[in-house]
């Protein structure tokens, strides 16, 4: 999405392996490209959201494995370090389906206590999580100014004149 018309001078790897009852996933790789995402633009995430869910080349999110376990146990904690409105969990569109949440988390969903969001790719998951709009390309293939895609071309853009400079 970036490297279309500037050389992508800077390298990024993203594993994970895990495993749930005999299945392996990489459910943490979405909040890894998150993680990047806010570093190169500079805009924080919030904390009080959790994340799962892994990613493809494309930049769509996949749905996971162990969906309601890991929502049950954020919950858990959010709620033993007293709930405020601001926790939630984003998740896999995919995943809201196999959505099978005790009474409470489901009361504290209506209650406005805590939050479930499901996002289908990176761009919906990034607004979620820093408030900002990821930004589209116009039709002249430029992401708006202010954007979290803006910033990150930005910067990766420096990275590109830096790195020229050195290898001239």
């Amino acid at each position: 999405m970036f490297a279309q018309d500037i050389p992508l001078s800077l390298t990024a790897s993203i594993c994970f392996e895990q495993l749930y009852n005999g299945v392996d996933g990489d459910s943490a790789s979405s909040t890894e490209l998150y993680g990047l995402l806010s570093s190169l633009s500079g805009i924080p995430i919030n904390q009080s959201i959790a994340v799962t869910g892994s990613v493809n080349q494309k930049g769509q999110i996949q749905p996971i494995g162990g969906v309601n376990e890991k929502i049950e146990g954020f919950f858990q904690i959010c709620k033993m370090r007293g709930l405020d409105g601001s926790h939630g969990v984003m998740i896999p569109v995919q995943n809201v389906d196999n959505l099978q949440l005790s009474d409470e988390i489901v009361q504290a969903v209506k209650d406005n206590q805590f939050h479930i969001y499901s996002v289908s790719t990176i761009e919906e998951g990034i607004e979620v999580l820093t408030g900002v709009p990821a930004g589209k390309k116009n039709k002249d293939g430029h992401f708006p100014a202010g954007t979290i895609n803006y910033l990150v071309y930005e910067k990766l853009k420096k990275y590109a004149e830096v790195s020229k400079k050195e290898n001239n």
